[in-house]
């Protein structure tokens, strides 16, 4: 009777132990997967090597070959945009005690959120297709903007201070097949040439800032710690002759030093002046003792004269 009593039992299938131990499975699984697919012959579209560079600058690109990679690597793709891409999956969270919702969506086979920035980008560089020129992605962070464009055959410089960013557009540009068209430099774009301390936020591979306030702004409880990061300005990396089609800037507040270091690119004469988007937010312009009010006669002075608002971000052209 005791033992036809256990029989009518229900099994409990969704207990805490076996959901840990799926979870674990499923990451061994995903490491083996990866380490497999190393070893496999295969004849992939090389990174451009760091000996010959796409473009002629005075400083030297980030080198994607002999930057050490984080493991294990996993890439997803960004649904929803005209020209789809991969991109390596950036945040993962403290594992196990709080695994990332970025980890839980790769284990249910969910595809990556469609990025706002992505989808823009897309829309005007389809407007400019058939264009010589190039693509400045400033603060690039892991390269949603840079893949978005270098997809569709545009020609992408990107900035990154951020050594775990830059690992991750360095695996970007291999799973996307762009070593052609994309080249990624080590530094933050400013108004001077030199260093300066950067703040970089423990967890988070977004969000770091010149200005340790700007930081912490979203993340008040995450650990900042200061790193020294080289500073270039975009007048002294851009030649005259290079024609910039789209700048995208979105560095958390210092905005307006990386427009005051591209005074010459700026001032170039409708029809060759680029189209400016660049984050406006108030709160993190302040943090880094500068406003929208002042970005906007910088601006205006240099002949951007016609402004939109696009939630957080502005979008500027030459109108004369």
């Amino acid at each position: 009777m005791a033992n036809s009593w256990r029989r009518n039992q229900q099994i409990k299938i969704f207990t805490p132990k076996n959901l840990l131990l799926f979870f674990f499975t499923s990451l061994l699984l995903l490491i083996f997967l990866y380490l497999t697919s190393q070893t496999q012959p295969h004849n992939p579209k090389p990174l451009k090597s760091i000996k010959n560079p796409i473009f002629n600058l005075p400083i030297k690109p980030f080198d994607c070959y002999n930057s050490p990679q984080a493991y294990p690597v996993i890439a997803s793709v960004v649904e929803g945009v005209k020209y789809p891409f991969l991109f390596s999956l950036s945040d993962f969270g403290n594992l196990p005690e709080k695994p990332h919702k970025n980890i839980q969506r790769v284990l249910k086979g969910k595809p990556f959120r469609k990025p706002d920035i992505s989808v823009t980008l897309q829309e005007l560089l389809e407007k400019m297709k058939g264009k010589n020129g190039i693509f400045l992605d400033v603060g690039a962070n892991v390269g949603m903007a840079t893949f978005a464009a270098a997809v569709m055959g545009f020609k992408v410089l990107a900035f990154e201070p951020v050594f775990e960013n830059l690992q991750k557009i360095c695996e970007g540009i291999y799973f996307n097949r762009v070593g052609e068209l994309v080249e990624v430099y080590e530094a933050a774009v400013s108004d001077h040439n030199g260093n300066i301390t950067f703040h970089k936020l423990v967890g988070r591979l977004d969000n770091s800032a010149v200005s340790a306030t700007g930081a912490k702004l979203a993340f008040k409880s995450n650990e900042e710690i200061e790193v020294q990061v080289k500073t270039i300005p975009l007048d002294e990396v851009i030649q005259e002759t290079e024609r910039v089609l789209l700048i995208k800037i979105d560095v958390q507040g210092w905005e307006y030093h990386v427009l005051k270091g591209a005074s010459k690119l700026l001032s170039r004469k409708k029809g060759e002046a680029p189209y400016l988007i660049y984050e406006e937010d108030e709160r993190l312009l302040q943090a880094s003792n500068s406003s929208a009010k002042e970005i906007r006669e910088f601006l205006q002075s240099v002949g951007y004269n016609h402004c939109t608002q696009h939630g957080t971000d502005a979008h500027c052209t030459k109108t004369d």
